[in-house]
């Protein structure tokens, strides 16, 4: 699909996330199993929490007290406002993401956290309306995946980050390519699916933008009977026309990542 087609598909979807309050597709207890705590999710504002990442990386993050935080593909907040009370009121977060519905939600859940040092600005993780060095740690939860461009969003980081500041993303990556039915899949898009990139592209894409100690500090695979019954992995094999038998192939192909990189001191 080309880029634009894409992001109009990405948007639309999670407008519809956003008017909905829920990811539509999600059980119960999904934030607790991707390492959130109880205590943090009882901290947030009502409606904050979509069930819509694939990982913690505020829990990552090492986030310290008056340090700035820009996260990628905000969505409703949970990341900004858990990484708010990391920061402090001398820190500050900024959530960018390019769907207006998103942002109506997440600004709601300002005012009802009473937030001070939280802000959310319209934009693409493209093209990020940051100031070039002005931001100690990037995060993003399950969003570089559903980008058209890697490689850019992660110049982008790399652009807006201090030397010697933080990127610390949790996303889905590929260790197999995926059957051509579920690559041009609507639905794989939204779900994750059909954007993620290999993960030696994925790792690739972020040292060729500049950063330097790259790793991934954790990795999940999805099982066959996990990718057999998640609900987002049945509409996508509905609408792919793809039988359950053919779900074999597709076992092991999608990994859960956690990466942290390291913008170079003297960059």
């Amino acid at each position: 699909m080309k880029q634009e087609k894409v992001k109009k598909i990405v948007r639309a979807g999670y407008a519809e996330v956003a008017k909905r309050g829920s990811c539509g597709c999600c059980g119960t207890g999904v934030s607790e199993k991707l390492g959130y705590t109880k205590q943090e999710l009882r901290s947030l504002p009502e409606g904050a929490d979509l069930s819509l990442g694939c990982g913690n990386p505020v829990a990552l993050a090492s986030l310290k007290s008056g340090e700035t935080v820009l996260d990628l593909g905000s969505g409703a907040g949970m990341d900004c406002f858990l990484a708010a009370r990391k920061v402090g009121k001398h820190g500050r977060v900024i959530g960018v993401d390019m769907t207006p519905e998103m942002l109506d939600r997440a600004r709601e859940n300002v005012r009802k956290g009473d937030f001070s040092n939280v802000e959310f600005r319209l934009g693409e993780i493209e093209n990020l309306p940051v100031a070039d060095g002005a931001v100690d740690v990037v995060i993003s939860n399950c969003v570089v995946n559903l980008s058209p461009d890697k490689p850019r969003v992660f110049s982008e980081a790399f652009r807006v980050l201090k030397p010697g500041g933080r990127l610390m993303v949790s996303d889905i990556v590929l260790l197999k390519s995926l059957p051509d039915a579920v690559k041009k899949s609507v639905k794989a898009y939204v779900g994750c699916l059909a954007g993620a990139a290999m993960k030696s592209a994925y790792l690739a894409a972020i040292e060729d933008a500049g950063f330097e100690r790259v790793e991934v500090v954790d990795e999940t695979r999805f099982p066959l009977d996990l990718m057999v019954s998640d609900p987002t992995a049945k509409a996508v094999m509905k609408e792919a026309n793809i039988q359950a038998k053919e779900m074999k192939r597709l076992e092991n192909v999608v990994a859960s990542v956690k990466v942290s990189a390291v913008k170079p001191k003297k960059a």
